[in-house]
């Protein structure tokens, strides 16, 4: 897919979103995350589930280094930080908001 062509929206720095959807009666979300390589994320609580499909590139946190094709889950109560050394683009799912610490 040619991700140039998505009206990316700056979300930190390095780090740009495209929303998909919000649900306000769920407070659900989904986004797309699009990584410069070196940009990061600060550490931040799951109130719910993530769900994170890598799309393209590399992301990785405490636990691992996930490339293209990997999916990963984070359960509510889990928090952690991410980062990617040479960039990405991500699909994330979040069941409900995240907070940064």
């Amino acid at each position: 897919m040619d991700y140039s062509t998505i009206h990316w929206q700056s979300f930190r720095e390095g780090v740009s979103i495209f929303p998909i959807y919000n649900s306000e009666s769920t407070v659900a979300s989904a986004a797309l995350l699009k990584y410069v390589a070196g940009a990061a994320v600060p550490r931040h609580q799951h109130t719910g589930f993530e769900h994170i499909f890598v799309l393209e590139g590399s992301q990785e946190d405490e636990r691992g280094v996930y490339v293209k094709g990997d999916f990963i889950i984070n359960k509510p109560d889990s928090n952690h930080w991410v980062k990617s050394a040479n960039g990405c683009v991500v699909l994330a799912i979040w069941e409900k908001p995240v907070q940064f610490l």
